[in-house]
């Protein structure tokens, strides 16, 4: 299986934005503390949540391609099947079947919504919010209106209630901390 280090490499190479590379790494540890939560294998879930938006730099003029695209740059690499499905998964490119892709399904779009909360707070830090504080801006549409309400409640699906997964998700973006500079 491609290493972490390989495919941290590739997200380098292939991706121009550093808040995108930031996301991604976001998306990674959430994916992992979801792996460990549900007794998965963190390095499968881990990878998948970092590879998801490889390809976003080609195909955010053609959303029709994402996900595909990260595919075709996968193909030369030993990557999963089921990693590849989750990154498919995670944008509609194919049906939501496996854990791993309801996980990652609901994993993309919370990191964009924790951290909005977070840059709202005079501290615009991850210790300056908790899960209550995300709970209410939940309940605001008009706040981080890009983050998918449904696809963040989708946790369910994994047996985890919102405030559950918001938990979650928040304490394992505050292990990266210094790295999405929160």
């Amino acid at each position: 299986m491609i290493s972490r280090e390989q495919a941290y490499e590739l997200l380098q190479k292939h991706l121009s934005s550093r808040n995108l590379l930031k996301h991604c790494l976001a998306v990674e540890v959430v994916m992992r503390a979801l792996a460990r939560k549900l007794n998965e294998d963190e390095d499968t879930w881990g990878l998948a949540g970092l590879l998801h938006d490889l390809d976003y730099d080609y195909t955010k003029d053609s959303p029709d391609q994402h996900g595909f695209k990260t595919v075709e740059i996968l193909e030369e690499y030993d990557v999963p099947k089921t990693v590849l499905d989750a990154i498919l998964a995670h944008c509609e490119k194919k049906p939501i079947e496996t854990k791993m892709e309801r996980a990652i399904y609901c994993s993309d779009p919370v990191t964009g919504f924790i951290v909005a909360a977070a840059l709202i707070t005079p501290e615009k830090s991850l210790r300056s919010i908790d899960t209550d504080f995300l709970l209410r801006r939940f309940k605001e549409k008009a706040f981080a209106k890009g983050a998918n309400r449904d696809q963040m409640k989708s946790c369910e699906n994994l047996g985890l209630s919102l405030q559950e997964f918001l938990d979650l998700s928040l304490n394992a973006m505050r292990e990266i901390s210094e790295i999405l500079g929160l």
